[in-house]
């Protein structure tokens, strides 16, 4: 069972890892700026090219995006039983 709740979780992350690809490249960004110097959602490229290269997101910002995806993992993303989770 751990194996098959493993499984779907990270088919589920793979899901949002896609969308989170496709969505940008078809021109579709959040509204507003990401921080408070008023660089917009949309000024940063996309794909790999927001990790490394000229443009890049700094790496405070991969920092907190790393920690708080560690986060959602600690709290929220658990198997309970009962809740629907079950196989």
């Amino acid at each position: 069972d751990r194996l098959r709740y493993v499984e779907i979780k990270h088919g589920r992350i793979a899901q949002l890892a896609f969308l989170g690809n496709i969505l940008p490249r078809a021109g579709i960004h959040l509204p507003g700026n990401i921080d408070y110097s008023g660089h917009s959602f949309d000024s940063f490229p996309n794909g790999i090219a927001a990790i490394k290269g000229p443009d890049a997101i700094p790496f405070n910002g991969i920092g907190q995006i790393i920690c708080f995806i560690g986060f959602l993992e600690i709290t929220f993303m658990k198997d309970v039983p009962g809740t629907g989770n079950e196989f």
